[in-house]
């Protein structure tokens, strides 16, 4: 069965993805080609649907995932299916699961203010900061290079975002003047603005954002709410309460559908919330 894990990352590489992607996309069907071995004791070449479907099922029961986790295992089995078995899907033998989607928590600009400048560690404010004024996925912060930030035209070149292409986004005055406190502490970074702590020539872990989010709010003994992406979602909101047209904010955040950019409205506080029913316009009618 090896071989057959080996033939899914070669083609997955093929395609482009990361490391990190590769790496994601295996998860499951490592468990599928051990369950195909161990249980069922078939190659995957002759697995039929119902045999796929008793896999699904199987793995739920054991692993207590959630419909959203199942899809990632449906989309994997569906790639090995189509790019290592080269044999044809059929959607209506494996369907998608119908999932619940949730409005993520979106703090104040008093909070974000707050919780920014609670930080004393300047790298970690620096990243913030930058995270919130301009939008910033983490792992585009953290793979920041010093040319990256032009100073003259007040913008941040973001290069091969997760939409895999380039864009612009807002370099903020108030941002500029805490990443340069932190350029000129760290001994001014000529390549990655935040590189790696043991090795200069890479990028810092994204990961490490999250731990010491989640470790200052341990501090300051508030609930844990904060993320990353908490910082994404709070800049696409402020915009939108503040006028910020909704093309404008797919360009600045580099969205690839407008769909994506759409949930600040609902999340904005003068976004459907503000909206008045036609039922309180009728001026207290008598209704008889």
């Amino acid at each position: 069965m090896d071989d057959y894990l080996k033939q899914f990352q070669e083609m997955i590489s093929l395609r482009g993805l990361t490391d990190h992607t590769i790496k994601s996309y295996s998860t499951y069907i490592r468990v599928y080609l051990d369950y195909l071995s161990n249980i069922l004791h078939k190659m995957p070449e002759d697995v039929s649907w119902d045999e796929m479907r008793c896999f699904i099922r199987w793995l739920q029961r054991e692993r207590g995932l959630s419909d959203r986790t199942m899809n990632h295992c449906i989309s994997q089995l569906r790639f090995f299916t189509l790019y290592v078995l080269h044999k044809p899907w059929d959607p209506t033998q494996l369907p998608m699961r119908r999932v619940d989607s949730y409005l993520p928590f979106v703090p104040t600009q008093k909070e974000v203010w707050l919780f920014i400048l609670s930080f004393s560690n300047l790298k970690h404010k620096a990243i913030l900061a930058l995270m919130y004024s301009a939008g910033l996925r983490v792992g585009e912060v953290c793979a920041l290079r010093y040319e990256d930030i032009s100073r003259s035209s007040m913008r941040i070149h973001i290069c091969h975002s997760k939409a895999r292409s380039d864009r612009y986004a807002i370099l903020s005055r108030n941002a500029l003047d805490i990443l340069t406190q932190y350029w000129f502490r760290a001994g001014k970074p000529r390549g990655f603005l935040f590189p790696h702590r043991t090795d200069p020539n890479r990028p810092m872990a994204s990961y490490t954002v999250n731990q010491f989010i989640f470790a200052k709010e341990t501090e300051l003994g508030w609930e844990h709410r904060f993320s990353c992406h908490t910082f994404r979602h709070a800049f696409g909101t402020h915009l939108y309460e503040q006028g910020t047209d909704l093309l404008t904010i797919k360009s600045l955040l580099g969205h690839k559908s407008l769909n994506s950019t759409t949930i600040y409205v609902h999340l904005a506080s003068n976004g459907t919330g503000n909206a008045v029913s036609p039922f309180d316009r009728m001026g207290g009618a008598d209704i008889g």
